[in-house]
């Protein structure tokens, strides 16, 4: 009778504890379901008041780029630069760069391309990089990469010049604060003087646009690479992930991208998550591995050793 009673009552206690566990369960479930809904109306709305700048907004047609997926499961993105004139049909690229992200180690890659690199283009003679992107757009320069380097690309982001200030100016009201290493003034719109100081759109666009001293378009891709770290510590710096989707919905009007919004949303969670933030960066040419000469048709040019550049490509980006 004794032993009856006692089960009895652990029979109680194990109901109990089920019923605990469950309620539990369902608070955490609700929870996750708030923030969730949260974090994609703060997007939307985000996406929404951005979007209603239609002068800077970039162009909604689909671009052609018929990207192929990284078999190892690394995103590969082609990062450009545009610098889309007025009276001007056709654009040109300034900036060319490749960023990977790696789900599996976390780690964030980002290659600057020099644009005068002297590469075989699909189609066409031999001929500057960005010259691909002039003769048939981001497709084309994803041909050209590949052609070149064998590496694959499966998502491109594009933003002109007028957009990238825009974009700055939204997503970061206060500036960026740069160290500006040299007066800057020429040909870029702005006047820079040295020093540590807060740079907003316009004067940001200046300074990685600028270009006339001694180091050249080799200077200009040193800075545009600091300004992207940059960029990724103020990121980092923002109250945790829950700012995230705001940032996102903010600076994606100004972006012509074929990256699904949820694996932006998905990437940059997990990025700013990780302990682990380091920025890595590469530059091709590599020094050494190239000659500066000049050839008919495309006058001064960077000629590459395509092999000892091809191989340290592949092997920054671990192909």
């Amino acid at each position: 009778m004794a032993g009856s009673r006692q089960s009895s009552k652990n029979g109680k206690r194990k109901s109990k504890r089920r019923k605990i566990i469950v309620s539990v369960f369902l608070v955490f479930l609700l929870v996750l379901l708030g923030a969730a809904s949260y974090l994609y109306y703060e997007y939307s709305q985000a996406l929404k008041k951005a979007e209603t700048d239609t002068d800077t907004a970039v162009p909604t047609e689909e671009i052609e780029f018929n990207g192929v997926e990284n078999p190892l499961g690394k995103v590969n993105v082609l990062l450009l630069g545009v610098d889309a004139r007025e009276g001007e049909e056709v654009s040109r690229t300034d900036t060319i760069m490749i960023a990977q992200y790696d789900p599996e180690t976390k780690k964030s890659k980002l290659v600057s391309l020099m644009r005068d690199s002297y590469v075989e283009i699909p189609g066409y003679k031999k001929h500057k990089l960005n010259s691909a992107f002039t003769y048939g757009g981001t497709e084309l320069l994803r041909q050209t990469i590949y052609e070149n380097f064998a590496i694959d690309l499966q998502y491109y982001a594009l933003i002109d010049f007028k957009g990238f200030t825009k974009m700055i100016d939204a997503a970061f009201p206060n500036g960026i604060e740069i160290n500006v290493e040299k007066a800057m003034s020429k040909n870029i719109g702005v006047k820079l003087k040295p020093g540590l100081q807060e740079l907003h759109g316009k004067e940001l666009l200046g300074y990685v646009r600028y270009r006339h001293d001694a180091e050249g378009d080799f200077g200009r891709v040193e800075r545009q690479q600091k300004v992207i770290k940059q960029l990724t510590n103020e990121v980092v710096s923002i109250k945790g992930v829950m700012k995230l989707p705001t940032m996102i919905g903010t600076i994606q009007p100004y972006i012509s991208t074929n990256i699904e919004r949820s694996l932006l949303l998905s990437i940059g969670t997990a990025f700013l998550s990780n302990e682990n933030r380091n920025l890595q960066t590469l530059r091709i040419p590599q020094d050494g591995t190239y000659q500066d000469k000049r050839y008919p048709g495309a006058g001064l040019v960077l000629d590459l050793d395509i092999e000892k550049n091809k191989a340290a490509l592949q092997d920054f980006l671990g192909k």
